[in-house]
């Protein structure tokens, strides 16, 4: 095995539903037992269930397209596009050098070689910024610094480097042919021509034409508004020490950060009140001010407790179990006067990274106008065997590697003595393993989902 892969090279088909963050620690794969009534049981509660694309495909029909908004260009990197940004100007707006040199006639210098140079006089200087027109003629040459103003008659800069580099007179070694080295007006950009189309991602290169065209501002698709709020009268914020059967609230911090790294303008509400009316305001105002609310809380199975309640009166809110490991528990519904998605995910730390990546990410990319919503996979080889709940989609934590051989392996994390979030932060890779298969072997192929940042 050789270094964990780092992703630059990761490809693979897309996989609906196979998103990333898995869990450690699982519970034995249930085996079939002799007594017959057995798997009709099994059967019988998964068709109560909910497959995983199922749920997917509700999630992502109901998230919301923001409307576009103008950015100062600096702020639209990693935005998309709202509008067709056409030039009103050439670019470049004249002919320029492309380097330091000598700008010539091509006529006078394709004959020249290091044993017989033609000899140039030279007429004067350019420089980037000097905006004087100048011209040139027969036997002559211009000393050009790059992206100065071409003289007229000019129509190729002769590097310095094939020169003597003289200053009354010039010695040229080499003689490009017409047209090398030399920028002409509107090379890069005619007046009228679409510098940057609508649904282009907007990168340090994009700002760059943007500025060249004199956009100080432009139309995106803007980052959707995420609330990350958790529930639980157990939970007490970072800053406090817990008591006995208190826990930190981490996952407003964990949900938060990885809602940022999918691109969204997410902000952390932590530990919602247990106060029943404050409780409503809170609710009520995140509808508010949101494009998406994300709730992380262990809910009730089989009755309300007062969370689900306050949720029920903003709107129809579902609760179901998904045919996914770990955390099968997960809740939508749309509330409130706007009909804002509301996503509500298991509370334990790993199960919430994992329903987040496989039902949230998703959809925050959808709103962003992204074409790829998932991340991509690769196969690998199963390095020791794995086990899976029948009828369960699996997320396993794990560390891919790359083979000698070619191809990758990967393993799961840890050996179930450790904590699961440090065997989570360890892990670099999710191990997704289909409802169908209970088993995979040492050496089996499995499906691989790289955890890599804003990948």
């Amino acid at each position: 095995m050789t270094d964990p892969m780092d992703g630059t090279e990761s490809t693979g088909g897309e996989f609906r539903g196979y998103r990333d963050t898995a869990q450690v620690g699982l519970v034995p794969s249930p085996r079939p037992i002799s007594n017959d009534s057995a798997p009709v049981v099994v059967q019988s509660q998964l068709e109560q269930m909910r497959a995983v694309e199922s749920q997917l495909d509700e999630i992502l029909a109901a998230m919301p397209q923001p409307e576009p908004i103008e950015l100062a260009v600096l702020d639209a990197q990693g935005l998309l596009c709202a509008e067709e940004v056409v030039s009103q100007r050439a670019l470049p707006a004249f002919d320029q050098a492309a380097l330091d040199g000598y700008a010539a006639r091509a006529d006078d210098v394709y004959a020249a070689t290091p044993n017989e140079p033609v000899e140039l006089a030279v007429v004067g200087e350019s420089v980037a910024g000097a905006g004087a027109p100048s011209s040139i003629g027969p036997g002559m040459a211009l000393k050009v610094s790059a992206g100065a103003m071409l003289p007229g008659g000019a129509d190729v800069v002769v590097p310095a480097v094939w020169t003597d580099q003289g200053v009354v007179r010039v010695a040229v070694h080499a003689g490009p042919p017409a047209g090398s080295y030399v920028r002409r007006t509107g090379d890069d950009v005619a007046p009228g021509d679409p510098a940057v189309q609508v649904g282009t991602p907007i990168g340090p290169a994009q700002i760059s034409l943007l500025a060249a065209v004199g956009r100080e501002r432009v139309l995106v698709r803007p980052r959707p508004r995420i609330a990350v709020l958790c529930a639980g009268t157990e939970l007490v914020d970072v800053g406090t020490t817990p008591s006995p059967g208190q826990v930190v609230d981490v996952n407003s911090y964990a949900l938060a950060a990885a809602a940022r790294d999918a691109g969204a303008d997410a902000y952390r509400s932590g530990i919602l009140p247990t106060e029943r009316r404050r409780l409503t305001e809170v609710l009520e105002s995140q509808l508010l001010r949101s494009d998406l609310v994300l709730i992380a809380g262990t809910f009730a199975s089989g009755g309300f407790d007062m969370v689900q309640e306050v949720l029920a009166e903003l709107g129809e809110m579902r609760f179901r179990q998904v045919t996914m490991h770990p955390g099968p528990a997960q809740g939508f519904g749309r509330l409130g006067r706007d009909q804002i998605p509301v996503v509500c995910i298991p509370g334990e730390p790993v199960a919430a990274l994992v329903s987040f990546e496989v039902f949230v990410r998703p959809a925050i990319r959808l709103m962003l106008g992204k074409r790829q919503l998932f991340r991509r996979t690769v196969q690998a080889i199963a390095g020791q065997p794995l086990a899976s709940p029948l009828g369960y989609r699996q997320y396993l934590h794990g560390t891919v590697m790359r083979h000698p051989d070619g191809g990758y392996v990967v393993e799961p994390v840890g050996d179930g003595t450790e904590a699961l979030l440090a065997r989570m932060a360890r892990a670099n890779c999710l191990i997704v393993i289909d409802e169908d298969v209970t088993e995979v072997a040492a050496g089996g192929l499995v499906t691989v989902m790289p955890l890599l940042l804003g990948g």
